[in-house]
């Protein structure tokens, strides 16, 4: 298995998935400061492209997940990208929504170009409804426990401690969460 992201921080995360990264040269990419990747310029998505490509042609299954908040997704897959790719292979593009990350991806249905099946599945989380409840509620339990201190049965909330502080909205009767503090 192998991925690739546009954030070079992203590499220690996917080895320790087992998969291997893919690594492209786009120069400085960065991400924001809530960890999401930053918009490439053009001249680096045709660098990400020419590399895709590459990678696309030798694989079974491509799953593309790019999206830009507020604007549509970027394509990272081109026709001559699918055209590349063996006959049976299938790419799930879960951007569909918002645009699609895979030129000829159609929203709500799958298509075929050249024996490469694309799949195109609108509110995808709808269709593992069961999975993602039972991961999201696994998730949350891990982070309850992980603050609560079962000995004095009380959390212990660092306002300083970088998950605390994305997750708190507010603390000793005050807006704390800087995010919401704008929206006032």
């Amino acid at each position: 298995m192998e991925a690739f992201d546009t954030r070079p921080v992203v590499e220690e995360q996917v080895h320790s998935l087992g998969a291997k990264f893919v690594k492209i040269d786009l120069g400085e990419t960065g991400q924001t400061k809530d960890g999401y990747a930053k918009e490439l310029t053009p001249q680096q998505l045709v660098k990400q492209r020419e590399g895709m490509k590459k990678v696309c042609a030798a694989s079974d299954i491509v799953i593309t997940t790019a999206q830009l908040f507020g604007r549509k997704a970027p394509v990272i897959v081109t026709k001559d990208m699918v055209a590349a790719m063996k006959p049976g292979s299938v790419i799930v593009d879960m951007a569909v929504e918002s645009g699609g990350n895979v030129e000829g991806s159609t929203l709500d249905a799958e298509v075929e170009v050249n024996g490469v099946r694309i799949i195109g599945l609108g509110n995808l989380p709808g269709h593992v409804a069961v999975h993602a409840s039972q991961m999201y509620s696994s998730n949350l339990t891990n982070l309850l426990e992980s603050y609560w201190d079962a000995e004095q049965k009380t959390f212990k909330l660092n306002p300083e401690d970088e998950i605390i502080k994305g997750c708190l909205i507010t603390h000793g009767g005050q807006i704390v969460n800087e995010t919401i503090k704008k929206l006032k």
